[in-house]
């Protein structure tokens, strides 16, 4: 059966050249008959595998093998906090995969996650605080330590002034409603703990966590 295909190969008097249009001529004994991917279909173990490959597909290499290093790092979209591993390359994200690793994913991401990359490199991703005083029309620039010191300042400016130490009754309040929390998705527990601590410590009650599932 075998050399009833071999011998009605299609092709075989062309060019000594792999499947896929790439590599070098298989100049080894035989080598024309071993690439024919009849044949590797009726001798592989898998027929899908070896019969799919060419020097072209030999050749490739993965976009992670020339990372300078992995960073760990958890997706920035839902909830779900899948791990992720960050391949880095001169100073720059050169891809996203999912992190074998992690107890909750196991290298599994959704179409969003796998595609976060996108999120980091994007040449319209914004980089530097944006804000616009008020009844201002344009937006200024702000390096984060201006931006950081303006929030306190005005957080403890707010929880001054609407500061409730009792009610009309005289019962104990020790509340402030002019300050609120509203928690994004991308949240862990961890980040989650430690800010119920801080608005708890400055007196707000009006604490919420927004998440998708």
């Amino acid at each position: 059966m075998v050399r009833a295909f071999v011998g009605s190969c299609p092709g075989m008097s062309r060019r000594d050249q792999p499947p896929g249009g790439g590599g070098r001529p298989d100049r080894r004994p035989g080598g024309r008959i071993r690439r024919w991917p009849v044949l590797r279909q009726l001798l592989g173990e898998d027929p899908r595998a070896e019969a799919a490959r060419s020097a072209r597909t030999d050749a490739l290499r993965p976009r992670t093998a020339d990372a300078d290093h992995v960073a760990r790092s958890v997706c920035p979209y839902c909830a779900v906090g899948c791990g992720q591993l960050v391949y880095v390359r001169d100073g720059r994200v050169t891809q996203i995969e999912g992190d074998p690793d992690s107890p909750i994913s196991r290298g599994r991401l959704c179409p969003k996650g796998a595609a976060s990359r996108q999120l980091v490199t994007r040449p319209t991703r914004r980089t530097r605080v944006l804000y616009r005083r008020p009844y201002g029309t344009e937006w200024e620039t702000l390096d984060l330590e201006t931006a950081m010191d303006m929030i306190a300042d005005r957080v403890v400016a707010t929880r001054r002034q609407t500061w409730q130490e009792t009610d009309a009754e005289g019962r104990v309040l020790r509340r402030t409603l002019g300050i609120a929390s509203l928690g994004g998705a991308t949240l862990d527990n961890e980040e989650n703990y430690l800010m119920k601590k801080l608005y708890t410590a400055l007196g707000a009650i009006q604490i919420e966590n927004q998440a998708r599932i």
